[in-house]
């Protein structure tokens, strides 16, 4: 026994080692958005975008779409000496990998710009990190893919966000309930085992562990490690959630969830991002192992 569990100790450790030792790619390259495609809902009556029909009422009558960036959303700039990409925010929407992941750590910087449009005018700046993205966009509110989501917004940079048709489990402890006195959940690794998901009356958000959070104007780095269908959110080094066994809903039953592409959200305000790049992983890097 004692013979097999060195031997499994070895494997453990070499597989982190591999993953700590696999190349960092980077998603953005600096000049343009190429291997990545964007997604925007209606836009906002107040805006003018030349084309598109609106009612009566002078709502718009059809999303956006893909791969149509009339309010130049989405750019690439050079911002604090370096290529970064700039969300204007005005609008909701995704950039999205054309390449799907698996087995991934994935690292970027963000910072959040001074604009917010249309509803957001007075809310906290909000953006997202969506992982696990499977179909197409429009799915949730003619906007989000069906995905996970890595919060990001301002205070509440690490929740977790259930977007369309999908699970996962979180172990966790009631909290305090939030402003307009719903239920609330908080990622504490003595808690109980919850599933999220969009379907009542569990619930399809998670309070992240602690806010990591930089002050604004600040670039904040956050990782995500994801390996077979469990996912490790990280702000500022700091682990805030761990959440395990994502699986597809849609169908008779749930199914794991294993790969998909990755969104960067555009939800009324400004952002910034750079430095996006992803590892392979053949196992969680030791960084991050559980103790």
């Amino acid at each position: 026994m004692r013979l097999f569990l060195c031997l499994l100790a070895g494997v453990l450790f070499s597989s982190a080692a591999f993953a700590a030792d696999a190349p960092w790619r980077p998603l953005l390259n600096g000049t343009n958005l190429n291997g990545w495609e964007t997604y925007l809902n209606r836009p906002h009556p107040s805006w003018e975008v030349p084309g598109m029909k609106r009612g009566t009422n002078g709502v718009y009558q059809e999303v956006i779409g893909k791969n149509r960036d009339p309010l130049k959303v989405f750019n690439v700039e050079t911002v604090d000496g370096r290529p970064a990409v700039h969300v204007t925010g005005q609008g909701f929407g995704t950039l999205t990998t054309v390449e799907t992941f698996t087995n991934f750590h994935l690292r970027l910087q963000m910072k959040w710009g001074e604009r917010r449009w249309g509803s957001r005018t007075n809310s906290p700046r909000d953006a997202g990190l969506l992982y696990y993205v499977h179909g197409e966009p429009g799915f949730q509110s003619d906007t989000w893919p069906r995905s996970l989501e890595f919060q990001i917004q301002e205070k509440d940079i690490g929740d977790l966000y259930i977007v369309g048709d999908t699970q996962v489990t979180v172990p966790a402890v009631p909290m305090a309930p939030d402003a307009k006195g719903r239920p609330r959940l908080i990622y504490d690794p003595a808690g109980t085992n919850t599933l999220f998901v969009q379907k009542p009356p569990a619930l399809g958000r998670c309070v992240k562990r602690e806010d990591a959070e930089k002050p604004k104007g600040e670039w904040n780095t956050l990782e995500l490690v994801v390996f077979n269908g469990d996912s490790i959110h990280v702000v500022n080094g700091k682990v805030v959630m761990r959440l395990h066994d994502a699986r597809q809903l849609g169908g008779p039953e749930p199914v794991p969830l294993r790969s998909g592409a990755i969104s960067l959200q555009t939800e009324g305000a400004e952002i910034y991002y750079r430095d996006v790049e992803v590892q392979p992983i053949a196992g969680i890097p030791a960084g991050f192992i559980e103790r």
